[in-house]
């Protein structure tokens, strides 16, 4: 018999020479000729709608023009490496692709002062002098000078705040399962104040319209900063419930908040106390410590919580080798989240953050959009993806989607977690769940040893709304999925356009 699965290789041209040569050739083909290098590379990575459920990605190709400045670390060109990879190794082929719009003051006026928005949208890089007193009320400038403003500013911030917003409305209507927006997750901006980066709360914002059809919302943070502007929002409510993991050093590390006794409203009566989970970690945890944390924390919260929507905000600086970060992950750990969350099978909204080795971002995120789908990515990257240079080299992975982020020990940080100390802090965290009104009691002391299987019995004020929204949202994934399972051809016009 011969052979049945054969390997897949390049056309010649793109097997040969170096890596801007071989994306001069790929560039140079014919329409007809890319769509056939993208499929048959999507067919090596067994690339194909999901039958059972419907991802989607949300995004605009001109939130990558914008620049924070030269040496600000910041660089929406991660991005850009972003898509190139997603693009080339065919996962558009596996999603509903949606180019999204900038959002509307109205729409940010659901969460943002009005005279903030003001400010951003008539602030420049010449003017702001003028705009001095405002500039410090808002917090902008300053020494650190982490939220510059630069030209564009209020375009980037309404570019990534619309796709949030998007991706919520998609998961609101059935029309998505899983929905995905690396251009968000800027989870330090405040109602009326930039901080850490961030000039707009996509995120808040986005959770604000889940809330419209469901009476709870998780939200989870992986970046290596404490989720602080989110925890803030949704201070004194239980309808939203934030779970973050990141490094804690106090003043020494921003932005300084998140210790594992900040749980909320001192005042034990106010509906949010007890609703804000913070996990406090050293520097350098590794995979296998983070993993385990992940696990023994994100799993009970959920089948306590029981949430009918999840919010996972996958911040890529908690990975190795970050230019700010001081952790030790691998990307399939921090993909391991993304896994873990998923197969608990609530509607779920995907985002960026942090992550300031951009080559590295690119790569988790991909991984992340692939275990969305159901793929299972080769480690070579595609011959044919724009910019692989920025991938290839000792330091900077030798083309490997997968490489240890270490260095054989030359990135690796200190591990200053002691797993004793971790067992101690998981104990803390899972306390407060005990205090918990409104979801069915789990005793600390018989916690099950596995997590996945979701809870059968549903609280009965919400049974019947439920079921009543469920109705539609079944019928819509049907007709979808037997519209297009696995099709191709419909979703390359939605790729040109994704492109911009």
């Amino acid at each position: 018999m011969g052979d049945i699965v054969q390997e897949y290789s390049p056309p010649p041209a793109l097997r040969t020479r170096t890596a801007s040569h071989r994306y001069a050739v790929y560039k140079g083909m014919t329409p007809a000729a890319k769509a056939k290098v993208i499929e048959e590379e999507a067919d090596a990575n067994g690339i194909e709608r999901p039958r059972d459920y419907i991802v989607s990605f949300h995004y605009n190709a001109k939130v990558e023009e914008h620049h924070f400045g030269r040496s600000h670390p910041m660089k929406p060109w991660r991005l850009q490496l972003t898509k190139q990879l997603i693009l080339s190794y065919g996962l558009e082929y596996a999603m509903d692709m949606y180019k999204t719009r900038m959002a509307t003051s109205d729409e940010l006026a659901l969460f943002h002062d009005r005279e903030y928005l003001d400010f951003l949208a008539e602030v420049t890089p010449t003017n702001l002098l003028e705009k001095e007193k405002a500039a410090g009320k808002f917090n902008f400038g300053g020494e650190s000078n982490d939220c510059p403003a630069f030209d564009g500013m209020w375009d980037y911030a309404r570019l990534y705040s619309g796709a949030s917003i998007h991706a919520a409305e998609r998961l609101v209507n059935g029309q998505s399962d899983i929905a995905i927006n690396w251009s968000g997750g800027l989870h330090h901006a405040g109602k009326s104040r930039a901080s850490g980066f961030c000039y707009l709360n996509d995120i808040v914002l986005a959770i604000l319209h889940l809330l419209k059809v469901h009476q709870r919302v998780l939200y989870i943070d992986i970046d290596v900063h404490h989720g602080d502007g989110v925890q803030d929002a949704f201070h004194s409510t239980d309808r939203v419930l934030t779970l973050s993991y990141h490094k804690y050093a106090g003043n020494d590390f921003f932005p300084g908040t998140g210790g594992v006794d900040e749980n909320g409203p001192a005042e034990p009566d106010n509906p949010g106390a007890r609703y804000s989970l913070n996990v406090p970690l050293e520097d350098g945890i590794d995979d296998q410590q983070y993993e385990w944390l992940f696990e023994m924390i994100t799993g009970p919260v959920i089948e306590q919580y029981n949430p009918g929507a999840i919010v996972l905000q996958c911040g890529a600086d908690s990975l190795g080798g970050d230019r700010l970060g001081k952790f030790n992950l691998n990307i399939r750990t921090h993909g391991f989240c993304v896994e873990f969350v998923k197969k608990t099978g609530r509607p779920l909204l995907l985002v960026g953050g942090g992550g300031y080795t951009p080559r590295n971002v690119a790569r988790a995120w991909c991984h992340e959009t692939a275990l969305c789908v159901g793929a299972e990515l080769m480690d070579e990257l595609p011959m044919h993806v724009p910019y692989r240079q920025a991938f290839e080299g000792e330091a900077n992975g030798d083309g490997k989607l997968y490489p240890s982020l270490h260095n054989n020990g030359v990135n690796r940080h200190v591990n200053r977690n002691n797993n004793a100390e971790l067992k101690k802090l998981v104990a803390k965290v899972l306390t407060n769940l005990r205090y918990w009104k409104g979801s069915p009691s789990i005793e600390m002391g018989q916690l099950p040893k596995r997590f996945m299987q979701l809870r059968k019995d549903i609280d009965d004020e919400l049974r019947e709304e439920e079921e009543d929204r469920e109705r539609p949202a079944a019928e819509n994934n049907r007709r979808k999925i037997e519209k297009n399972v696995g099709g191709r051809g419909e979703h390359r016009e939605q790729t040109r356009m994704y492109q911009g």
